[in-house]
């Protein structure tokens, strides 16, 4: 399977190594390709893929620009809910709210054969 995109990833797991890696990769540049367009050298872009540097959160932001990829940050609270669900749901009428909720317990029940059928194998 093809990717076109880095995972979503929280700050505290945040490897810069790694995203820079993925996202010039998934770009389908080479490191000094993505030097070059960063005006900088191959051997900077290999420190930060190796995590021997770690750029700043400009410069980071730069990097993932220059692979074609917007860069979001989103504050919430550490034990806070997704309140984007909520108000989707709450957007719902009644009928629309019934008909979601089985389809969620109707993929729940799925789910459940699916693993006694592997569990069973």
């Amino acid at each position: 399977m093809t990717r076109d995109r880095p995972d979503t990833i929280t700050l505290s797991r945040l490897d810069p190594a790694a995203l820079v890696r993925e996202a010039r990769i998934i770009a389908g540049l080479t490191q000094a390709e993505l030097a070059e367009r960063l005006s900088t050298k191959q051997s900077v872009v290999s420190r930060w893929e190796r995590g021997i540097e770690v750029p700043r959160v400009n410069t980071l932001g730069r990097i993932l620009q220059t692979c074609g990829f917007e860069v979001d940050l989103r504050f919430r609270r550490h034990d806070d809910v997704d309140r984007s669900q909520v108000v989707q749901q709450l957007a719902l009428n009644p009928a629309e709210r019934a008909r979601y909720f089985d389809s969620v317990t109707d993929a729940v029940a799925e789910a459940r054969r699916a693993r006694k059928v592997t569990n069973a194998a």
